[in-house]
């Protein structure tokens, strides 16, 4: 990609942000967004189709950074501690852009995706697992983690919180 798509594609994303922190996603317009990005309609058109899915692609980059920093997605049932603690690790490190682009509307996107892709990469490596008990264990072990994480980072030792919630789904795996 040459270097003024680049910075353009930058302006956009930024521009972005900094709107999608104050307001919901419905709300953002094309004309105030290319406004502040300093371009115009027809270029914020050449880069994306529309708002949702500029949101859409950065949702994606943003679960795809988490995903990426999970070292073994597959190792959730054998080693449900460590992997919780990765992921924990990883949530935290994107944890400011979670809060602006899975905010309102796309509250569940988030979760629903890491469970999605979580469970894809699971069952491909290990297809025994792909079970009604198994998809309802790690269903609660993906979004229950995403959720206690969420809720309780602020207020405690993030390393505390990794470890009751490693420990938790170890129970709710334990083979």
């Amino acid at each position: 990609m040459d270097l003024r798509k680049e910075r353009t594609r930058r302006h956009i994303i930024n521009a972005f942000i900094e709107l999608r922190s104050r307001k919901p996603l419905e709300r953002i317009t094309v004309k105030e967004l290319s406004e502040k990005a300093l371009i115009n309609k027809a270029t914020f058109y050449s880069h994306y189709i529309d708002i949702y899915d500029l949101s859409e692609q950065l949702e994606g980059e943003t679960i795809d950074s988490i995903i990426m920093n999970v070292s073994n997605l597959d190792n959730m049932i054998a080693e449900p501690k460590q992997t919780t603690y990765e992921l924990v690790t990883a949530f935290l490190s994107q944890m400011q852009l979670i809060n602006i682009l899975f905010s309102d509307s796309r509250n569940a996107v988030l979760s629903n995706c890491i469970e999605r892709r979580f469970k894809d990469i699971i069952y491909e490596k290990h297809p025994e697992y792909n079970t009604l008990e198994w998809d309802a264990k790690l269903t609660m072990v993906l979004q229950g983690s995403y959720y206690a994480f969420a809720q309780n980072y602020k207020k405690y030792d993030v390393s505390v919180l990794a470890n009751i919630i490693g420990e938790a789904n170890e129970r709710i795996l334990r083979v």
